[in-house]
């Protein structure tokens, strides 16, 4: 506990730090069948076609502000100004045109996020040509680069960028084709490669700006990757539409955003569209500074969070809620970094997950013990596919799980089935589809044109539309038991992680087409050692310890005491010891966790949850 620290609950009743955020008001009609149409009665406000006229324009409105920043190779920060981005941003566009690349060939990112990797983005997009960021995990994890190929073909690359071309050599030498140019910040020069500085210093000529005055709103601005645990990755089309329209449509929701451009300190890679689109355009939209941030919520990485906080003091952060957890855990006892983060913050977001309610708790008491007062907490519902932002919740909550009201310009579809409503969005922020898979995208669009989240959600207050929608699971990943009973895993998986606090990382819902609910649980290691008093043993031996095993047996059998039916008693866990992983898919850049990829790569598991192990823990009957 922090000196500061109030030992009671005083802090729930203070006010919240003052900010001017859209409190939204809908429009809601119901059909014969069912359906039901939500829609914000004000409309969008005018927007431009094409995303990088915001450069230009701040490009001479304000060409010393500092656009965006990442640390050196020194350790400081590298700054460039919106001026110095608009030059660059020139240069390299020439250089592309240099080398025919185009839409049918575009220009592949294996990176980090960097300053490097901003200018070949937006170069691209300049002069209207898709760039392509792939995870990097799929060429410095990945064995058999498997994903990375299917990405690269589905794309048909020129050129290919990457920041560390020895790190990046094997992938790619695996996964692309010898004839193809590899542009690089690293010293490598020579046959496929191209040094990055060096095509800096093409002059640009009148080309650029013939290629840029025919780029509009359908122009594609970049592809993003997204699949499932399985399959191949899917190309999601990204336009200039798509990007300026989510762009506005966020300026609206952040309503201060219009008296004050945005500081933003950020980690989420850019090859998301949480990043890549929301937190990376935000910045360049309304003429603000991003800050790279080197740092994430793993373990290894914090403490660049950390560092970086107590240089930036951020007016709107981004985190998953694994990242909120991590921090809180860092401010508890560093009253700099408290300080740091809270000094101009008016709005922290969370996506990706569910936040459990101990992390937000404890983010609004050290708000209150550090600034004396509350900042709101907002998060909403995107997809890769809605460029992300549809739906935003932006006025005060005071627990987790309202996701909000579809933002300007947006209508939003909800479809009973199977006892829930299916969201579906459509607007001009909605992607034309998957690039080369005509298939996949008319599946994933209904009749009347609306995108199929896969998402199901419910009404905060079904008396008052305008009281928010709650997320209730994704469609996908619910099953029935062979009772036929539907579960609903979503809303069961947050409430097993409120339930048992910070001892449980994350945790996969069992059951399918079986006779009761299980629970992969993955625990918090060093909790468990701690719990266990065992910190230098084996995990193993410490998951099977008889302090550990009889407190998850204690909290199961408290947690059966709140169910309501089969469809939410979990009868049983197993303590997992291996962490999910990225390689397999299990858990995604942004530190989430893919049930069903767990479910798909762990039978072993399940087999042992429904025949019987040493290792099962169970309620009493």
């Amino acid at each position: 506990m922090s000196s500061g620290q109030q030992s009671d609950n005083s802090w729930q009743n203070a006010d919240f730090r003052a900010v001017k955020l859209e409190r939204p008001h809908v429009e809601v009609t119901h059909t014969d069948d069912g359906i039901i149409y939500v829609s914000q009665a004000e409309p969008l406000p005018a927007y431009g076609s094409r995303i990088t006229e915001r450069l230009e324009y701040f490009a001479k409105t304000k060409p010393d502000q500092v656009y965006l920043a990442d640390r050196g190779a020194d350790g400081e920060w590298r700054k460039m100004t919106y001026g110095q981005a608009y030059q660059k941003v020139r240069a390299l566009g020439q250089f592309f045109i240099d080398h025919n690349v185009s839409t049918q060939n575009p220009i592949v990112i294996l990176s980090g996020n960097c300053l490097e990797h901003a200018l070949v983005s937006l170069a691209a997009t300049h002069i209207g040509v898709p760039s392509a960021p792939i995870s990097p995990a799929y060429s410095l994890v990945a064995k058999d680069y498997a994903r990375l190929k299917d990405c690269i073909d589905a794309v048909t690359p020129s050129m290919i960028f990457t920041t560390d071309a020895g790190a990046f050599a094997p992938a790619i030498q695996g996964a692309v084709a010898d004839d193809i140019p590899v542009l690089t910040t690293s010293k490598a020069t020579g046959g496929r490669f191209i040094n990055f500085d060096q095509a800096l210093t093409t002059p640009p000529s009148q080309a650029v700006d013939r290629a840029f005055s025919k780029v509009d709103g359908s122009t594609i601005a970049k592809f993003l990757f997204t699949s499932g645990s399985t399959g191949s990755p899917k190309a999601v089309i990204n336009t200039h539409e798509m990007i300026c329209a989510n762009a506005m449509m966020t300026r609206t929701a952040f309503t201060y955003f219009e008296d004050e451009s945005p500081v933003l300190l950020d980690w989420a890679p850019w090859n998301h569209t949480a990043g890549g689109n929301k937190v990376f355009y935000m910045a360049l939209f309304n003429g603000g500074t991003l800050y790279v941030d080197d740092g994430s919520p793993r373990p290894s990485d914090i403490h660049k969070t950390v560092r970086n906080l107590k240089d930036v003091s951020p007016t709107w952060y981004f985190n998953v809620p694994k990242g909120y957890e991590a921090l809180v855990a860092e401010m508890e006892d560093d009253e700099e970094l408290r300080r740091g983060f809270y000094k101009n913050l008016k709005l922290m977001w969370y996506a990706g997950a569910s936040m459990a309610q101990h992390t937000w708790d404890d983010l609004e008491r050290m708000a209150v013990e550090t600034i004396g007062k509350k900042v709101v907490i907002g998060t909403g519902l995107g997809a890769t596919e809605t460029a992300p932002g549809a739906i935003y919740c932006t006025w005060p909550q005071s627990i987790a799980g309202n996701i909000g009201l579809p933002v300007k310009g947006l209508s939003l579809k909800l479809v009973p089935m199977d006892g829930k409503y299916d969201a579906r969005v459509k607007g001009a922020s909605i992607t034309p589809g998957y690039w080369r898979q005509t298939e996949l995208t008319q599946k994933a669009f209904d009749e009347e044109g609306y995108y199929k989240f896969g998402d199901a959600l419910r009404v905060a207050n079904p008396d008052d539309y305008n009281q928010g929608f709650i997320f209730d699971g994704r469609t996908a990943e619910n099953f029935k038991l062979n009772t036929g009973t539907w579960v609903a895993t979503g809303a069961l998986r947050n409430q097993f992680i409120n339930h048992f606090g910070e001892v449980v990382n994350d945790v996969t819902i069992t059951g399918a087409d079986e006779q009761f609910l299980g629970a992969l649980v993955f625990p918090n290691h060093d909790a468990m050692r701690k719990m266990a008093n065992m910190p230098d043993a084996d995990i193993k031996d410490v998951l099977a310890h008889a302090s550990v095993k009889d407190f998850f047996q204690q909290k199961l059998q408290s947690l059966a005491a709140e169910a309501t039916g089969s469809s939410t008693l979990i009868r049983k866990l197993i303590l997992v010891d291996i962490p999910p992983s990225l390689e397999s898919s299990e858990l995604t850049d942004k530190g989430s966790v893919n049930q069903r990829a767990v479910l798909n790569n762990r039978p072993h598991l399940i087999k042992e949850m429904y025949s019987g192990s040493d290792r099962l823990i169970a309620i009493t009957k």
